[in-house]
């Protein structure tokens, strides 16, 4: 039998417990039984699930995923946040990230990485101003590209390239453009981004980037796949955070929170 993964409880006798009881009865001793995790393997799963719909959550194997292959130098927080509107004025986004970083001035962090990309990186600047360590721009937290459907208007890309605008709606991850599939080249740019954040000194980060690239960091912390690209979506100043044990693996702690958007209010440190 393999490693023990679940243990589960069984009773010696079929008859449910007492609720009461008017004098003293022995109540039937539990039977401890183990389950290597070998016996909960997916294809052991009840056949009617639909793993391409249901994606890695039913999937032991990749639900809990090391983003390092390696252990870490000690236990991480990671806040991701999505830069402020970039259909506004200038004006009306250094409001946002002027929100967000109020929201955030109690929270320590050793490092701030940002996307080199001018509406994530003019966020992280007003944001990090006054913090003593340097900004640290990554390309892998730059937003995807889709090519000559690049700054479209929905309704022309739908009439201009209507294959390509319902693949890229309906079933992003097989989406294909001068010969890449950008989605999958985004599962792999947050990928290869976990693994440099993980394995950076420091144990409290905070990362401004953009929608597309958010969405790749939470899917994979949590074990999916790009085939749930549109599964998560994170407003414009939105907060995620996650904690990581030092295998590397990921606990979601908050999920697009925004009451900072639209309040005063501050995060506790």
């Amino acid at each position: 039998m393999g490693t023990c993964g679940i243990v589960l409880l069984t009773t010696a006798s079929p008859k449910p417990w007492p609720l009461r009881s008017s004098s003293p009865r022995a109540l039937p001793v539990p039977r401890i039984r183990c389950c290597s995790v070998s016996e909960l393997s997916p294809d052991k799963l009840p056949t009617s699930i639909d793993f391409s719909v249901t994606g890695g959550a039913y999937d032991f194997s990749k639900a809990t995923t090391s983003l390092t292959n390696e252990f870490i130098s000690s236990p991480k927080k990671v806040t991701l946040l999505r830069h402020g509107l970039s259909t506004w004025n200038s004006e009306s986004r250094i409001q946002q990230a002027k929100r967000c970083k109020k929201a955030l001035e109690n929270i320590y962090f050793d490092q701030c990485f940002a996307s080199p990309i001018s509406r994530a990186k003019q966020t992280a600047e007003i944001i990090w101003q006054g913090r003593e360590k340097p900004l640290v721009y990554l390309d892998s937290l730059k937003e995807i590209s889709l090519y000559h459907l690049e700054g479209m208007k929905n309704a022309d890309a739908k009439q201009i390239y209507p294959k390509e605008y319902t693949i890229w709606r309906e079933d992003p991850a097989n989406f294909i453009m001068n010969g890449r599939y950008p989605v999958r080249d985004l599962w792999k740019a947050a990928k290869d981004c976990w693994k440099e954040m993980l394995l950076s000194p420091g144990e409290s980060f905070l990362v401004v980037t953009h929608k597309s690239i958010l969405r790749a960091l939470t899917c994979t912390a949590l074990g999916l796949g790009p085939e749930r690209f549109r599964s998560i979506d994170i407003n414009n100043g939105g907060i995620c955070v996650f904690n990581f044990n030092v295998r590397g693996e990921a606990m979601l702690d908050a999920l697009n929170t925004t009451a900072h958007m639209y309040s005063d209010h501050v995060y506790p440190g």
